[in-house]
């Protein structure tokens, strides 16, 4: 058993996006992401399918050039390779859910 929670220690950071490995299991890594307002993970793409969960806050999700709101307790699964961007259009908490196959160093490239 594995235990974590995305409420505990919670350390944004003002100039860009926080990353943090939460948990591995056999099948996924599970990240969380904090945002302060105004801040952007630029277009970019998974080699794996990936969940996006909104934990807190609200996100300005742009996918295939539309952009969409999502809040609070939304979800949203997009196959490997699909473009998209976050903007943080409040302070926001968000759980990634990766492949075990992905890496997360290629997150942590998007925000730098």
């Amino acid at each position: 058993m594995k235990t974590a929670s995305l409420r505990k220690e919670l350390i944004y950071n003002e100039t860009k996006v926080s990353v943090k490995v939460m948990m591995e299991t056999e099948t996924s890594k599970e990240i969380r992401i904090l945002f302060k307002k105004g801040q952007i993970m630029k277009e970019h793409k998974a080699g794996f399918p990936i969940t996006v969960e909104i934990h807190q806050g609200t996100i300005e999700f742009g996918i295939n050039g539309e952009k969409m709101i999502l809040k609070t307790g939304d979800l949203i699964y997009l196959n490997a390779n699909v473009p998209h961007n976050l903007l943080a259009k409040e302070d926001s908490i968000v759980r990634l859910t990766l492949s075990k196959s992905d890496k997360i160093e290629r997150v942590r490239k998007v925000i730098e």
